[in-house]
């Protein structure tokens, strides 16, 4: 960016200044088409970081429509220093739970060189059996029960996690949800059964990109065969799969077209894909600079562009009940001829997103559903004659309630999260937030909040 343009501030915010996280105020200012948040410390200087590249959309456009905001139902915290020093949540939150994370260890059999959990690093001690079941105990009188997302580290070095799934499942939480490498998932089937038998619902599986090189640079080590083979164990269970892709310029960002092929040719197994633009969080080699950034419009337009307008940008959307700033979703069905329609309703929002009061609640109904594997025994007795994908041809897309019933297991989802660092932190994005990890103390913490950390790594929330 030219340092001779003048900016035009489009709106104030507030922030933390990247090396004493003192809570300072931002203003997000317009440079031509794109968009940076700047800010200033009294004591550190001036900061600023690209938030939003190009208009197609444009940054005031996408945000048209405003959020629906559902305070949390109970506040456990209290208002001191104010946001984002007083979470747990604080009455200043401003969106129910829809997905919380619980870290059930801080191993991992990976190094990767980036980490927002800092894993393998420092003492290791599992939490256990009966500090996880607090844990669920908490969420169900906050409010739950949620969406629950196992986490780590990397959850599959516990043998015991499908005691921690079946232990989810019997407290009330009917969808549960793995974050994982896939790695022992790729090499131990009898695992993943026991997983499944416990009533895991999803696996959220870390994919990066379709070739070697990539998960040399981004994970360390070459990792395609693994992860094709973790997608055919579950395949082989019944068990739906994410691709969940952190996107770094330089590495992956010209993959993400192969990446959505990959997905769709391995559709019913694979629900969808989830991309995570890298953030400066935890574990990181370097202090980013702008150009080691990718912004949300960005991935959007790379979508269409890589996948030869399959996906046009146009069909993906904020989610309606979190900040328009923190998500894109699209939601497609796939026909016989095996092209994608994409398709919308006023009463279906998009996943983890709503337009009713109850925004979170069927926010969090729409991920279990979509993010599922539908049973094919169950859908083939529900619909007799439907065999295969022949009966996708009957999709009428006018008509909500029949497609969802009929066409569950050729739905797919394309959606993105950029996750907010102490140089883009937006505190008006945060207090809107309802992706939440439960702290080892049993707080409820916005995802953000609780894996900030400042330029020389101190955390806000993490041990």
């Amino acid at each position: 960016m030219p340092r001779q343009m003048t900016g035009r501030i489009l709106s104030r915010t507030e922030s933390v200044c990247p090396v004493c996280l003192r809570r300072i105020p931002a203003n997000r200012v317009q440079y031509g088409d794109d968009v940076y948040l700047e800010k200033i410390c009294e004591e550190h200087g001036a900061f600023r970081a690209v938030i939003w590249r190009g208009n197609n959309p444009s940054f005031e456009a996408w945000a048209s429509q405003a959020p629906i905001v559902s305070a949390p139902i109970v506040q456990a915290g209290t208002i001191g220093r104010g946001c984002p020093f007083d979470c747990g949540l604080c009455p200043e939150h401003r969106q129910q739970t829809c997905c919380v994370l619980l870290e059930v260890t801080s191993r991992c059999n990976l190094h990767c060189p980036v980490c927002f959990a800092q894993s393998g690093e420092g003492e290791f001690s599992d939490p256990t059996m009966r500090e996880i079941e607090n844990w669920y105990e908490k969420l169900m009188a906050s409010g739950g029960p949620f969406n629950i997302q196992l986490s780590g580290g990397e959850p599959t070095v516990r043998d015991d996690l499908p005691e921690i799934v079946a232990l989810g499942r019997a407290k009330g939480f009917p969808y549960i949800q793995l974050n994982t490498n896939g790695l022992r998932l790729a090499e131990e089937p009898d695992y993943v059964r026991r997983l499944k038998d416990a009533g895991l619902s999803c696996v959220f599986l870390q994919f990066d990109g379709t070739e070697d090189g990539i998960t040399r640079k981004i994970r360390g080590r070459e990792l395609w065969d693994r992860k094709r083979r973790t997608i055919d164990v579950c395949g082989g269970l019944e068990l739906g799969v994410i691709l969940a892709v952190t996107i770094v310029p330089g590495v992956n960002d010209e993959n993400i077209g192969e990446i959505v092929n990959f997905a769709m040719e391995r559709m019913p197994v694979v629900r969808g894909v989830h991309f995570q633009p890298i953030s400066y969080f935890g574990r990181y080699p370097k202090a980013p600079a702008d150009s080691d950034r990718i912004t949300l419009p960005e991935v959007m337009r790379a979508i269409e562009r890589q996948t030869n307008g399959l996906i046009p940008a146009s069909s993906l959307h904020p989610r309606k009940a979190e900040n328009p700033y923190c998500s894109f979703q699209g939601n497609y069905v796939r026909g016989a001829d095996r092209k994608l329609k994409s398709w919308a309703s006023a009463s279906s929002g998009a996943c983890c997103g709503a337009a009713a009061a109850d925004g979170t609640k069927r926010a969090r109904e729409f991920v279990a559903r979509k993010w599922t594997m539908p049973d094919r025994d169950a859908v083939e007795s529900n619909h007799p004659g439907c065999e295969g994908e022949s009966c996708a041809g009957m999709i009428d897309t006018g008509s909500l309630d029949a497609f969802l019933e009929r066409m569950e297991r050729y739905s797919f989802c394309i959606s993105g999260m950029p996750f907010q660092d102490v140089w883009t932190l937006d505190l008006d994005r945060l207090r809107q937030c309802f992706v939440h990890v439960v702290s080892p103390a049993g707080r409820i913490i916005p995802f953000c909040a609780y894996n900030l950390t400042s330029c020389d790594g101190r955390s806000l929330y993490r041990p």
